[in-house]
């Protein structure tokens, strides 16, 4: 079991963005098996955000298919179960929840401009209530150590956010030292306000200034930078201009799960659709009784580009509607 593994992590490390409905408990199982790193070097990888509420309040079959959202395996740690309400006693139960189960941390969604997400006071919206943001970071913190020590008697696991520069506006001079005086052990910083979404070039001179407010604060939390990196070399680019100690790679894994490989994997056209292939069975095999398949369709347009009759092959697989399907259509295309 990796403890308090933020501290611990080379500089600059790097993280797979949570992201919903693609980095669910299929994708991260192939990345964690192609991002294949010499000397095991440790990226982090998060969940999908997960409703703390729908744990707390859901019946006993929508518990069930929540859960789904947490599985994992050892080979995808350090791993970071991410949260997102605006009610402290069920982040409080959600940690405690992810400490038992055996996450590395868990992390809290203060930055998904979702409505209905919003709507709750979750989310982006918590950019504006900086206080409650503060006793969520306290209750996770709580969960946590009551679940750990329910488990294993070492309450010490890690708390960190995700979040944006502000609101409708950019608010990180204040936004940043509220959230540093709750002590997380980690702030994602998506440099971009909830209002811009990813309209506009992410601001990464912003990463860089919440790194010197961190230092002018001494604070010992770190500081992670995420929006519009391309790839690992582009990551260590934009690590070394802002300070920031860690890069989390959000839409560059598309189609790419060896994103985090280390030399750089070079993978032919027929590696890639064969890992496609991979990618629709596993999704169907651990999440095909509750979630659409339709949802591979993202992936499909992601793996399938680049090389003749890509856009043949890939309005072909938009029509598959299983996982056998795929393969055949794949099969035919490469004999």
């Amino acid at each position: 079991m990796v403890k308090n593994f933020w501290q611990e992590l080379p500089r600059p490390f790097f993280c797979l963005a949570p992201l919903a409905n693609v980095t669910d408990a299929a994708f991260r199982r192939l990345i964690a098996n192609y991002s294949k790193v010499e000397g095991g070097w440790p990226y982090v990888t998060y969940t999908e955000f997960t409703s703390a509420d729908g744990l707390a309040l859901a019946g006993e079959e929508g518990r069930a298919k929540l859960m789904r959202d947490l599985l994992f395996t050892e080979a995808e740690r350090p791993i970071v179960a991410q949260f997102f309400t605006a009610t402290p006693a069920h982040m409080e139960a959600a940690a405690a929840l992810a400490a038992k189960l055996g996450f590395d941390g868990v992390d809290i969604n203060m930055g998904c401009p979702d409505r209905a997400i919003e709507k709750q006071g979750a989310g982006a919206k918590l950019i504006i209530n900086p206080k409650r943001a503060q006793e969520l970071i306290a209750a996770a913190k709580r969960g946590l150590a009551r679940g750990r020590a329910t488990a294993e008697g070492a309450p010490n696991l890690p708390v960190s956010v995700k979040t944006r520069l502000g609101y409708n506006k950019d608010a990180l001079e204040e936004w940043l030292p509220a959230l540093l005086e709750a002590q997380p052990a980690m702030v994602a910083i998506h440099a971009r306000t909830r209002k811009e979404m990813s309209k506009v070039p992410a601001h990464w001179e912003r990463v860089k200034r919440a790194v010197e407010i961190r230092d002018a604060l001494k604070s010992e939390t770190l500081i992670v930078g995420n929006g519009d990196v391309k790839d690992l070399a582009d990551a260590r680019h934009k690590a070394k201009e802002s300070g920031a100690d860690g890069v989390m790679l959000g839409r560059a894994v598309f189609g790419n799960p060896w994103l985090f490989s280390e030399p750089k994997a070079e993978v032919s056209v027929e590696q890639q659709l064969r890992v496609l292939v991979e990618h629709a069975k596993l999704f169907e095999k651990l999440l095909g009784d509750i979630k659409s398949f339709a949802i591979m369709k993202k992936h499909f347009k992601a793996y399938v580009e680049g090389f003749p009759g890509a856009k043949e092959l890939r309005l072909k697989l938009m029509e598959a509607e299983n996982a056998a399907r795929v393969g055949a259509i794949v099969e035919e295309f490469l004999s």
